[in-house]
């Protein structure tokens, strides 16, 4: 699937809880407990987010020409929103995420209903998985 047509399944998710963010917080917590799971030698601290309240580890490979993150984190909020950030962007083309909008993320609402310390964690998880991708595009 393209970025954003998955982009578009998550809004449409988000959209069933209407104006309910309890609701989409619950949603947002599932997405991380189903998370798969980073592989324990991959938590250590060269895998570690800089900018986030909470400890997140990502990793990244890259098979067949494309991007394959897996990431974890110690609060259950976070995990979901790297969940989100993993299911959109990985398996696709470097160019593809270094160019992604990412507009699903304000379409649902995310942003505005995160601490201003999760949001920047939010920010920089993402200018990490656009990096990680960076580096493949300049081999």
């Amino acid at each position: 699937m393209q970025i954003r047509e998955i982009e578009e399944e998550i809004i449409s998710e988000f959209e069933l809880f209407g104006d309910d963010w309890e609701q989409k917080y619950e949603h947002l917590i599932d997405l991380g407990k189903s998370l798969p799971l980073i592989e324990p030698g991959y938590k250590t601290d060269v895998n570690l987010i800089k900018g986030c309240q909470s400890r997140v580890w990502m990793h990244s490979d890259f098979k067949e020409g494309k991007m394959i993150f897996t990431a974890d984190s110690d609060a259950i909020i976070t995990k979901g929103m790297v969940a989100l950030l993993v299911r959109v962007l990985s398996h696709q083309e470097p160019v593809a995420i270094v160019n992604a909008r990412l507009e699903f993320i304000d379409q649902i609402g995310l942003k505005e209903h995160l601490s201003p310390t999760r949001a920047n964690g939010l920010v920089s998880m993402i200018n990490r998985m656009k990096q990680e991708a960076l580096q493949h595009l300049s081999k």
